[in-house]
């Protein structure tokens, strides 16, 4: 499989890493938009939301689980997470993920984040 983000995983290109499980690996985006901004993902190849079913979402729930650990350890109690799915949402890496903000207030639009186009 040609996945950016299964080669993360498995250690062929590097990354920051902030957290790892049995389920879950997360490292930090390399094109960050707030303070923190940490990538959460699944162990196992699952391509967005639209693929997650009874035989993988152990995997999304253990990442959920993962998340308030890596807040906790990146040093933030308040945070957002986004998943995109599909190309009209602004998915780029066919693997699912959830992008973890935090470490700045928030509101509702990207110029919050200091990032506008």
């Amino acid at each position: 499989m040609d996945c950016l983000f299964c080669k993360i995983i498995n250690g062929e290109i590097p990354s920051t890493k902030v957290y790892e499980d049995e389920f879950v690996f997360a490292f930090k985006d390399i094109a960050p938009i707030a303070p923190v901004h940490d990538l959460v993902i699944p162990k196992k190849h699952i391509c967005c939301a639209n693929e997650v079913d009874s035989d993988n979402s152990e995997y999304v729930a253990k990442i959920f689980e993962a998340v308030p650990k890596i807040a906790k350890a990146e040093g933030i109690e308040s945070y957002r997470i986004i998943s995109n799915c599909g190309d009209d949402a602004g998915q780029t890496v066919k693997h699912l993920h959830f992008h973890v903000l935090g470490g700045v207030k928030m509101g509702w639009g990207a110029e919050s984040l200091g990032k506008t186009e």
